[in-house]
């Protein structure tokens, strides 16, 4: 018996799983005449019709219907080997999504030591956005920021870090406010930058007994990390969640204007797909050990 040909092959189980040689054509990046090709390649090697083309459009037979789903199995199982094969020489990356503000603030300062700690543990870093769902089939652990605990099914939740925010400034600002602590009309004076809105800033005025001028006067940023840029450069007094900026306030980059404080309700949520991969449990619990001691040890040294 001559070679199987395995085109051929390829090409029927395609017509057959998407019931049109068109739509296999397509699937296959040629074009449809050279599906009609193989599968009349196929037949002759075969000697028996596996469509009935009596009609206006061919139709799959008994015959052909049973040699598809063996070999749509057969394609699948050969598949996963490859996949397996190509796997075996690779080390699987530990895939960890965080916000922007996360990711930039405390994350990416700190993981060289988590590198040189774990040099065998391959990482992949992306960023979890706003509004969009993380797949927790390729990530195995996400930074994110929630007004409580999220939830999300089949995905073990951990208290992070507090979303506590206060007033902070460049200390190149002072000599024209004061000292701290200011009061909020002090604060107002320096001018106010928003982060999305105004509203947590109306919240913090509110709660600091101004009652004055509402606070929708200054520039809205779009991103806590732009946001975070405007204060360290002196443009005016930002709201920040005192754990993003800690190493800015203990460096002196940053100085925090008063004690007042808003967003206690909010906090930053580390989020890991549960169980973790069997092939990657070891290396995930070695990140998640080490990001909780990162996180009880304080600043960096940056």
């Amino acid at each position: 018996m001559s070679l199987l040909p395995l085109n051929a092959l390829r090409a029927f189980e395609a017509v057959a799983r998407l019931k049109s040689f068109k739509e296999a054509a397509k699937a296959l990046f040629v074009t449809q005449s050279a599906v009609s090709h193989q599968v009349r390649h196929l037949e002759e090697f075969l000697g028996v019709a596996l469509f009935d083309r009596s009609g206006p459009r061919p139709r799959i037979l008994p015959r052909g219907q049973e040699l598809a789903r063996t070999l749509s199995l057969s394609l699948a199982e050969i598949e996963a080997a490859c996949r397996r094969v190509r796997s075996a020489g690779q080390a699987q990356p530990l895939v960890i999504a965080a916000i922007p503000s996360v990711a930039i603030c405390w994350l990416i300062p700190r993981l060289s030591r988590f590198r040189q700690a774990h040099p065998e543990v391959a990482l992949r870093v992306v960023y979890a956005m706003h509004g969009q769902e993380i797949d927790f089939r390729s990530t195995h652990f996400a930074f994110v920021f929630s007004e409580g605990p999220p939830a999300v099914p089949g995905v073990r939740v951990m208290a992070f870090l507090s979303g506590e925010s206060a007033p902070v400034c460049n200390p190149s600002l002072l000599p024209g406010l004061g000292k701290a602590p200011l009061s909020a009309a002090g604060i107002k004076a320096a001018g106010l930058l928003h982060d999305t809105d105004t509203s947590a800033w109306r919240a913090w005025l509110s709660l600091a007994g101004d009652g004055i001028a509402p606070a929708e006067a200054g520039p809205v940023f779009e991103d806590f990390n732009l946001l975070r840029a405007a204060a360290l450069a002196g443009q005016g007094v930002a709201l920040c969640p005192l754990a993003m900026i800690r190493d800015d306030l203990d460096s002196g980059r940053l100085v925090q204007l008063s004690s007042v404080t808003v967003l206690e309700n909010f906090g930053y949520y580390l989020l890991a797909s549960d169980p973790q991969p069997a092939d990657l449990a070891e290396n995930a619990l070695a990140f998640q050990d080490w990001a909780f001691r990162e996180r009880d040890a304080g600043p960096t040294d940056a």
